[in-house]
This record gives structure tokens, sequence and C-alpha cells, in this order.
């Protein structure tokens, strides 16, 4: 425990911060890259922060070639060629709806008006492609919960439109979840009723039963935050974890309704111990160990194990997690911050702090 709190105050005074606060989302701050007080990623043959990609949770090769064309050239034809290729019910083509989408978001962040144009020659030039309907349905999505005011009539209005463009995809691409899975979003944000919300997931579970990204997303519509309570979503990641398949990342679902319904601020050792949360992290645990070593999802797990493993302070756990993981942050819990890899890089000093001073090595890790 002095480890950890030692290493906190270091924080604190490199960043010349306030005090720092175990936050829901974040909250321990980062400390400058090459800083002494930061465990050196060399030695452990981790990424530097600065060199931490943020834009996928874990390797797509394929996918960041083509973001590279499309980025480079301003031409979706090979954006458009990758996605047919990918089959529609599997969770690589929806994290590459996501990607696509949330490439042409910051785009448009960066460059307003300009950003994004290939998006928009897409759709323009091929209104019959279902991957370009898909991909723009998430981006108004995308841009209506990251630049919009929730429950402002500007928010309504794009999230209106992109309720329209998911019928247009499905009507596209009938059998395609991902349409759905994207109105998943819509539905949180219109206040869509539980009856409303129960049938859109039915068409869900009938063309993808053990979506894990589906999942996710309708989790978020059970937060207490939106419409449903604490209770109601356990029950619903309980039960998904109960039906789930053997190999499949399902029986993780508890953790992330766990994260979902965490404190905003929680300096209380003992919650990370408690029995609900200890559960649900040898659920996840579990999973991972069952899961296959490609499956697109584990890495999704593995990096919000890792926030739970460090405040539970199993730090061999850890760092036996970031092993698998380093070099990505683009997933929970690090996209809830302003600056995913500053947030990742300090939970990965933290587990590398406290598995030393529980006589741990590089040595000891799996090459």
């Amino acid at each position: 425990m002095e480890i950890l709190w030692f290493l906190l105050a270091l924080c604190m005074l490199a960043a010349v911060a306030g005090p720092i606060m175990l936050r829901r989302r974040g909250g321990i701050r980062q400390v400058a890259p090459g800083s002494p007080d930061a465990a050196d990623p060399d030695t452990y043959g981790f990424v530097r922060q600065e060199e931490l990609d943020v834009r996928l949770p874990g390797p797509d090769q394929d996918l960041l070639d083509v973001l590279d064309v499309v980025q480079g050239t301003q031409s979706w034809r090979a954006a458009s060629q990758l996605l047919a290729g990918t089959p529609k019910e599997s969770e690589t083509r929806w994290q590459r709806v996501q990607a696509f989408a949330g490439a042409a978001s910051l785009e448009l962040a960066q460059r307003p008006g300009e950003g994004g144009a290939w998006l928009r020659a897409w759709r323009a030039e091929a209104p019959k492609d279902a991957g370009a309907a898909a991909v723009h349905a998430e981006f108004l999505v995308q841009q209506a919960w990251r630049t919009g005011t929730v429950g402002t009539d500007d928010f309504r209005i794009i999230l209106e439109e992109a309720r329209t463009v998911c019928g247009e995809a499905a009507l596209l691409a009938p059998g395609d979840p991902i349409p759905s899975i994207v109105e998943l979003a819509v539905a949180r944000g219109l206040g869509y009723s539980p009856e409303q919300f129960d049938q859109l997931w039915a068409k869900i579970i009938d063309r993808a039963p053990a979506h894990m990204g589906a999942h996710i997303a309708a989790l978020h519509f059970w937060c207490e935050k939106w419409h449903g309570s604490r209770e109601e979503a356990a029950r619903f990641a309980t039960a998904a974890a109960a039906r789930a398949p053997q190999g499949s990342l399902l029986a993780a679902l508890p953790l992330f309704a766990v994260y979902e319904h965490l404190p905003e601020v929680n300096l209380v050792q003992g919650f990370y111990r408690s029995a609900v949360v200890t559960q649900a992290v040898e659920g996840a645990m579990f999973a991972v160990h069952a899961a296959r070593a490609d499956d697109p999802v584990l890495a999704h797990v593995r990096h919000l194990l890792v926030l739970f493993l460090v405040r539970m302070e199993r730090w061999s756990e850890a760092v036996h997690q970031f092993v698998h993981i380093d070099g990505h942050v683009g997933a929970l819990p690090w996209t809830q911050s302003s600056d995913p890899a500053a947030e990742y890089t300090v939970y990965r000093a933290l587990a590398v702090a406290g598995f030393e001073a529980n006589g741990g090595s590089p040595a000891s890790l799996p090459h």
C-alpha cells in the first residue's frame, strides 16, 4: 500500500497538480514521458507513452493500412473493400465501422468543414454501399455524443438523423446486426422506452446472439444514469454471462456493469475487494483465459481488467495483462480520459512498481 501512495505523491509533484483522486473514469494524472517517476518501459519491452496508438484497443494491421490510404488520399474505396470483405456478424466488422467513423469525426474536429470529406464522398458516390451507410450512422452518433450537449435540440436532431441512416443501412444489408447496434446509442440518447429497446434488442440477438460489442452498447442503456438502475444493469450482464457459449467473452460483461456504476470518487481500498468487484474480476479473468487468442474483443476486456487489478493491488496479474495489451490504448477505461496514453501509462507504472516491490522482475514475465 505504501508504494501506491508514494507513487501518487510523486505524480502530484511532477504534474504540479491538485490532490490525485481515483475517479470512476480516470483521475490519476500522468508525469512527463521519461520522468524518473515513471517505470522505464524499455526494461519490460513496453512502448513509450508518446508512441502508444490511441486509435485501437489492439492490433488490426489491415485496418491501419487502409486508414492510412483513406486519410492520405481522401479516397473511400479501400475502406469500402475492407468492410465488404469483413463478415457482417463479426466483432471485427463492428470495430472497423467504429474506427472509420472515429477517424472521420476526428478529421472534422481538426479541420472543421473540410475534414472527413472522404466519408461524405463515399455516401454520395456509393449510395447503395451498406458499409458506407453503417459508418455514416456511427459517425453521426459519435458527433452527437462528442460535440453535442445531451438533451439539446442539436443533440436530438443529430441522433434523429442517425436513426434514419441506421434504417437505410439495415435496408441495404438485411441480416446485418451493425445498423441495430449503432441504433443502441441512439436509443440511449433519445430515451427509447423499455419496449422500444426490447424490439431493437430482439433484432440483434436474432442475428448475433453472442456479440460482445452489442452487449456492451446495450449495457449503457441500462446504466442508472440513463434509464435503468444498478440492479437492472447487473441482471442484464449476469444473464448474458450465464448463457455465454464456451470461450465467449460475454462472461466478462459483469465487469463492464461494475465499471459503469463505479462511484465518481472512491478512495476506499476495501471497495475494490468487495464481493461484487471480486466476482466480476474473476469472471473476466476466466473469460480471458478461455477465449481464443485472436478474439477481437479480448483486448477490450484486458484493458478494463488492468484498471481493476491495479486498484485491487493485484500487481503481478496486472503486469501480465499489460504485457498482452501494450502498444494500444483505444479502449475503456483510457478513452474516457482527455489523454488516454497518459492515463494508461500511469496505471502501467503503478503496476510495475507494485510488481517489483513484491519481488517481480522482467525475467519472470512471459515472452
